[in-house]
């Protein structure tokens, strides 16, 4: 596929592999859109990407997915990607019961209603256009949940999150729609700080850095592989 002369929404492109994804196709002449919930971020990936334009949204309410398309629309109409990239992990005792469910944001908001809910909205705005894509951001832990039953919700989450890319490909097919999965392992990022903290002093936890994450899974999604893993 082409890397460059696209017009790409990075969903949580401010930092971690979003911002690394942004930076990758911002060297390439795309022009890069990256959304998120916190303006401070924004700014600072601004700074270091000059030409980086971004919108503040919240990506699990109904009403600012509908307004950031709707933006997108008027103001970047030769959109052509859609990176569903934002997400959230967390430690969660299922023997708590509610309490363990409860006690922070929604990972199935998140991690699955949104991207869900964003491709819908996007699926018109990118039919017809030249090298349309919408690619999902996931995790090896969809595979894996027996190196990960502390985050059985995140798991979860992550195996609807590839199960629905599968019938979406088959779905936007004819549509011209080329929908791509990235599979990270373990990356660097601002990703369940507390957890990571707790099974790096384990010695269990091993990272790649972001840039090197992105720069290897975008050269696969170059020669059009479907589905990416590392």
């Amino acid at each position: 596929m082409k890397m460059n002369g696209n017009t790409i929404l990075i969903t949580g492109g401010a930092t971690g592999i979003g911002f690394s994804m942004a930076a990758y196709f911002y060297a390439r002449e795309n022009t890069v859109i990256i959304c998120g919930r916190r303006g401070n971020r924004l700014e600072e990936a601004q700074k270091k990407l000059p030409g980086l334009n971004t919108v503040k949204c919240d990506v699990t309410d109904p009403e600012g997915r509908k307004k950031l398309a709707a933006y997108i629309k008027e103001k970047f109409p030769a959109i052509n990607m859609v990176i569903n990239n934002a997400g959230i992990q967390r430690d969660i005792d299922l023997t708590t019961g509610l309490k363990g469910l409860e006690a922070g944001e929604s990972e199935i908001t998140v991690n699955l209603e949104a991207p869900i809910y964003l491709s819908a909205l996007f699926t018109p705005l990118l039919t017809g256009k030249e090298n349309a894509v919408i690619v999902n951001v996931s995790s090896g832990l969809a595979f894996m949940v027996e190196h990960a039953t502390g985050m059985p919700v995140y798991c979860a989450t992550k195996a609807g999150l590839h199960t629905f890319s599968m019938a979406q490909r088959k779905q936007l097919a004819p549509l011209g729609i080329r929908v791509v999965e990235i599979i990270p392992p373990a990356v660097e990022s601002e990703l369940n700080p507390e957890g990571r903290k707790k099974r790096n002093a384990a010695g269990t936890l091993r990272l790649i850095s972001s840039d090197e994450f992105a720069a290897k899974a975008l050269v696969k999604m170059e020669k059009d592989a479907d589905e990416i893993r590392l």
